[in-house]
């Protein structure tokens, strides 16, 4: 196995090169986001261990621009940032995991061995449906080169017609994953933010990508 350690805390750097080593691991080391992302893209490795204050590129960045050009290594962000809102966008920007400093050799060592079985899938940071983009970090939305604004709740249910392109998805999945499971209100709520999103992100621009599958639900089209 081959790992990539980000860091440009060069004790931290080395404590997790040593316990890698240690398991049998290949290490490559590298002390700032631009060398970092450099390596990344460079070669391939089986997980990647990424800081997020450095000098060059932040962590941010490079988790960013590696899901951008569809590297989909496995990376779990370690680091001494420990709000839960920089956990948030971590998540957000495509990182698998995420683990705080100080933290625990055994800890450590299990989050890898963890992200190991799960493999690298493609988790791509922008969703795409035909020219329809989605930015879940960012909160973006545009038809080819135009931005589309749209309300949190409208974002929400394009998001999720997005992660679902190309299937069905019925009015009880949509409330279930938007709304809650407990939600009490008209179901026909679905049908207006659908309508919604239909007059900003498809009648503007002449196309049809939101189908109605009558007594099924809602499609959006991969074309």
């Amino acid at each position: 196995m081959h790992a990539l350690v980000v860091d440009d805390d060069t004790r931290a750097a080395e404590t997790v090169r040593r316990m890698l080593v240690s398991d049998g691991w290949a290490v490559t080391v590298a002390h700032d986001g631009t060398d970092g992302l450099w390596r990344a893209t460079e070669a391939h490795f089986d997980v990647i261990v990424l800081d997020i204050m450095m000098p060059g590129l932040n962590g941010y960045q490079v988790l960013q621009r590696l899901r951008e050009r569809e590297v989909w290594t496995p990376v779990l962000m370690l680091t001494a940032k420990d709000g839960e809102y920089d956990e948030a966008e971590a998540l957000d920007y495509g990182a698998d995991d995420y683990l705080v400093k100080p933290f625990s050799v055994v800890v450590l060592k299990a989050r890898l061995r963890a992200l190991l079985r799960r493999g690298a899938p493609e988790r791509p940071a922008r969703l795409r449906a035909g020219d329809l983009v989605l930015d879940p970090a960012e909160h973006l939305v545009r038809r080819g080169d135009v931005p589309v604004t749209l309300t949190p709740r409208e974002f929400a249910v394009l998001e999720y017609l997005i992660r679902n392109a190309g299937t069905v998805c019925s009015k009880s999945d949509i409330l279930h994953s938007v709304w809650d499971e407990h939600f009490e209100g008209d179901p026909n709520i679905v049908e207006v933010y659908v309508g919604y999103l239909r007059k900003r992100v498809d009648a503007p621009f002449g196309v049809r990508s939101i189908e109605t599958v009558r007594g099924a639900g809602y499609r959006i089209r991969l074309d």
